[in-house]
């Protein structure tokens, strides 16, 4: 299995920049993001040990990764496992906004509560959580060394992350979402008895910081 992952959050689009809920949306990078995008692939360019790179599906998601595999020569796989959570007819919001049009359901969401969002058609946190755990699982067998990198969107990551540490399906309320174009690393752990099959070493790694050589 491969010794190390990376999780990536893709970089900055028009929606966050406007502080708008994308979910499951599928909105490109802007400039900024393609920057963004560009430096955390030179940053990642001297680990050697990169051996594989995976995308959500999603585009700004699969442009970021691309960025990253580029300079190693890899092609990007992508997988559905990793989309952001789908915040049903709340993509496109702003916070404002949903608090407006749904008063108790944002107090719900705010509160961390997933029960209760099903007017709105949010997906569950723990349902998020099992699919991104899942596929990280496969991707870590699928390798035997080397450094995977994973790269996906702000909650996605928080509540798969929380998930891989050991710290339940999606009901842990202890990592905050990354910035664009930042990382967590992980260690996988050999003996996966108990809780947690991975060790977090990293998080949120602003894009430009030069991976360790």
């Amino acid at each position: 299995m491969a010794s190390r992952l990376i999780l990536v959050r893709h970089g900055q689009t028009d929606y966050n920049y406007a502080g708008r809920i994308q979910g499951a949306s599928d909105i490109p990078l802007n400039e900024a993001g393609l920057a963004q995008a560009r430096a955390v692939g030179e940053s990642l360019a001297g680990d050697k040990g990169i051996t594989a790179v995976y995308s959500s599906t999603l585009g700004r998601a699969m442009a970021t990764a691309e960025a990253i595999a580029a300079p190693h020569g890899l092609e990007v796989s992508s997988d559905a496992r990793l989309r952001e959570r789908g915040f049903g007819d709340w993509e496109g919001l702003t916070r404002e906004e949903i608090e407006k049009g749904w008063p108790l359901e944002f107090a719900l969401w705010r509160a961390g509560v997933s029960s209760g969002l099903e007017k709105a058609r949010v997906e569950h946190r723990a349902d998020v959580a099992r699919r991104f755990d899942a596929a990280c699982r496969e991707f870590s067998d699928r390798h035997e060394t080397g450094t995977v990198v994973v790269v996906a969107h702000g909650a996605a990551i928080s509540l798969g992350l929380s998930a891989m540490i050991g710290a339940g399906q999606g009901d842990f309320y202890g990592l905050a979402s990354m910035g664009n174009c930042h990382r967590a690393v992980v260690e996988v752990r050999r003996a996966r008895e108990g809780a947690g099959w991975v060790r977090l070493t990293s998080l949120n790694l602003p894009p430009d910081f030069a991976a360790a050589q």
